[in-house]
């Protein structure tokens, strides 16, 4: 298993930051669109979207964003407020009621709502703020994760959401954003990101998209554990599935994205 890990990470992250730092345009735009797609049909079966509908969802999905690369679409800011709403307003609310998810419209329409946005932010912030800004947002994620990780082993006795995700503890989700606090200061002081921002708006936003990011991961635990299965897929050997590996980067860079677009 941890061979299997070290190995698909030993493609992934090289292939991720080639194509973060020197593809065209176009060509991150796909790379995202694949990535968004792949979470999409894994999203799709735990809310058993049968084989026949992933079909015309997917392939409409795919349309759509190809539409929208050609186009240069952008969502509107009352758009952004709507995905900021969900991450900071509904999601709690989600989780706090295990909501379940099925194949209709709402189901269809709640798996837009957490990929599409995704996609739109990651074009659109690697092409204002630069795929270094970009790669220091995702950092925001990764470390939290890493440090709520140890932080938890070492420390953890309370447990976050038992029934979401037994694993996680409080003690582990404040060590994750005190990392994060750290490191938002010293990317400020780079240029990274908030570079625009003062001290205490920085701290705020590295608390809010810590705590949004674990909340992403909570979210995507439940999907699972009320669809019955452990891993949202075997696409990424060791590693689960694309869901997966992206659930909390969903919400971080969404709500990041929601933030600068409505400032």
């Amino acid at each position: 298993m941890l061979k299997q890990r070290i190995l698909t990470a030993l493609v992934l992250i090289p292939l991720m930051l080639l194509m973060l730092f020197a593809a065209g345009s176009g060509l991150w735009a796909a790379f995202c669109g694949l990535m968004v797609l792949l979470a999409l049909w894994e999203y799709g079966r735990m809310a058993g979207i049968a084989q026949t509908q992933q079909v015309p969802y997917l392939v409409g999905t795919a349309l759509f964003l190809w539409l929208a690369y050609l186009g240069g679409w952008q969502l509107p800011p009352l758009a952004w407020a709507a995905v900021a709403a969900f991450w900071l307003l509904v999601m709690p609310a989600w989780l706090s009621g295990k909501w379940r998810v099925s194949a209709n419209a709402r189901g269809w329409a709640v798996g837009w709502l957490l990929m599409l946005p995704l996609w739109f932010a990651l074009v659109h912030l690697r092409q204002t703020q630069g795929a270094g800004s970009l790669l220091a947002l995702m950092a925001v994620v990764w470390i939290a994760d890493t440090a709520a990780y140890f932080a938890g082993r070492t420390f953890g006795k309370h447990r976050l959401a038992p029934v979401l995700s037994p694993k996680k503890s409080w003690e582990g989700a404040v060590g994750g954003m005190a990392a994060v606090l750290v490191y938002a200061l010293w990317a400020r002081h780079m240029g990274w990101l908030f570079q625009e921002s003062g001290v205490a708006a920085t701290l705020a936003a590295a608390c809010i998209l810590t705590w949004v990011s674990i909340g992403g991961d909570l979210l995507e635990s439940w999907l699972k554990r009320a669809a019955g299965i452990k891993d949202s897929s075997n696409l990424l050997p060791g590693h689960g599935g694309v869901f997966d590996r992206i659930d909390s980067l969903i919400a971080a860079v969404c709500v990041y994205a929601a933030v600068l677009a409505l400032a």
